[in-house]
C-alpha cells in the first residue's frame, strides 16, 4: 500500500438504524422516553438501597451495583443515538470511537463478573443459610464488585490496546448506530482476520467463564432447593427467577454477538438495540415487580416523602 494513501482517521461515518426520516423521528420520542425510564429507575432503586436500612444486605448491595452500571451502559450509546437521528451526517470522531469501545466492555465485562458474584450470592444464601452473614461480609462484598470493577477495565483494555494502534484509511462507515468492535476493525487496512478471532476469544473466554460459574450456582441451588421442603423451595425459587431472568438477558445477545460464528447485520443490530436499551430497561422493572422488598421500601419512601411535604 502507498503510504500516499495512508492518512489517520479523524472520523467514523454511523449508519445508524435506518434511513427513513418519519421512522428516525419517532424513533427519537421511543428512544428518549426509554432512556428516561432507565436513568429514572435505576435512580431510584440505588436511593432506595442506601437510604432503607432494611435493604442493607449484600443482595441489595450488589443490586445497586447492577443498578449504577446498567444506567452508564445504556449511556454509552443512547444519547449519541437519539442525537443522530436528528441529523443527517451521522459521524463520531475517532476518540469518541475509541471511548465508545472502551466502556461498552469496560462496563460489560464488570457486569457479567458482577452477575456472577450475585449467582454466588444466592448460592451462599439458600445452600449455606447457617454461614451466610460469615461468607457474605460487607468486607467480602466490597472485595468482590471491585473484583468485577478490575476485570472489567483489564478485559477492556486488552481489547482497545489492539485496536488503537490499527491503521484506518477508508472506508469509514460503521453499519450500525454505535462503534461496535466487530465493525471497526474490518475498516482497518490490513488483513484482520487473526486480530478478529483474538478479540473473539477474549470476549468469549470472560463471557462462557461467567456463564458457567452462573450455571453451577444455580445448579446446586435447583438441587439444593429439590431436597428442601415446598415452602421452601418456592421461596428460593421465587428470589432466583429475577437473577435468571436477567443472566439470560445479558448473556443471550452478548454470546450471539461477540462468540456466535455468524454475523447478520440487521440481527446484530436488534440485538445491540436489545442489549443496550432494553436490557437496563427491563432490569429495574423485573426487580421492582417481582420483590416485596423493594415494593416495600417505595411504599415507606412514598409514605416519607408525602409525611415531609405535609408538614411543609
Amino acid at each position: 500500500m502507498d503510504e500516499g494513501n495512508q492518512s489517520v482517521m479523524s472520523e467514523f461515518v454511523l449508519l445508524g438504524l435506518c434511513h427513513s426520516w418519519n421512522i428516525q423521528v419517532l424513533l427519537v420520542m421511543i428512544f428518549s422516553v426509554f432512556y428516561l425510564i432507565i436513568v429514572s429507575g435505576n435512580i431510584v432503586i440505588m436511593v432506595l438501597i442506601i437510604t432503607d436500612s432494611h435493604l442493607h444486605s449484600p443482595m441489595y448491595f450488589l443490586l445497586a451495583n447492577l443498578s449504577f452500571v446498567d444506567m452508564w451502559l445504556s449511556s454509552i450509546t443512547i444519547p449519541k443515538m437519539i442525537a443522530d437521528f436528528l441529523k443527517e451526517s451521522k459521524t463520531i470522531s475517532f476518540g469518541g470511537c475509541m471511548s465508545q469501545i472502551f466502556f461498552a466492555h469496560f462496563i460489560a465485562g464488570f457486569e457479567m463478573v458482577l452477575l456472577a458474584v450475585m449467582a454466588y450470592d444466592r448460592y451462599v444464601a439458600i445452600c449455606k443459610p447457617l454461614r451466610y452473614s460469615t461468607i457474605m461480609s460487607l468486607r467480602m462484598c466490597i472485595r468482590l464488585v471491585v473484583t468485577s470493577w478490575i476485570t472489567g477495565f483489564v478485559h477492556s483494555m486488552s481489547q482497545i490496546v489492539m485496536i488503537v494502534p490499527l491503521p484506518f484509511c477508508g472506508p469509514k462507515e460503521i453499519d450500525s448506530f454505535f462503534c461496535d468492535r466487530p465493525l471497526v476493525i474490518k475498516l482497518a487496512c490490513m488483513d484482520t482476520y487473526s486480530l478478529d478471532i483474538l478479540m473473539n476469544l477474549d470476549c468469549g473466554v470472560l463471557a462462557v467463564t461467567c456463564f458457567i460459574l452462573v450455571l453451577t450456582s444455580y445448579t446446586y441451588i435447583l438441587l439444593t432447593v429439590h431436597r428442601s421442603c415446598k415452602s421452601g423451595a418456592s421461596k428460593a425459587l421465587s428470589t432466583c427467577t429475577a437473577h435468571i431472568t436477567v443472566v439470560v438477558l445479558l448473556f443471550g445477545p452478548s454470546i450471539f454477538i461477540y462468540v456466535w460464528p455468524l454475523s447478520i447485520t440487521w440481527v446484530n443490530k436488534f440485538l445491540a438495540v436489545f442489549y443496550y436499551v432494553f436490557t437496563p430497561l427491563l432490569n429495574p422493572a423485573i426487580y421492582t415487580l417481582r420483590n416485596k422488598k423493594i415494593q416495600n421500601a417505595l411504599k415507606r419512601f412514598r409514605s416519607y416523602y408525602l409525611e415531609c411535604k405535609g408538614n411543609r
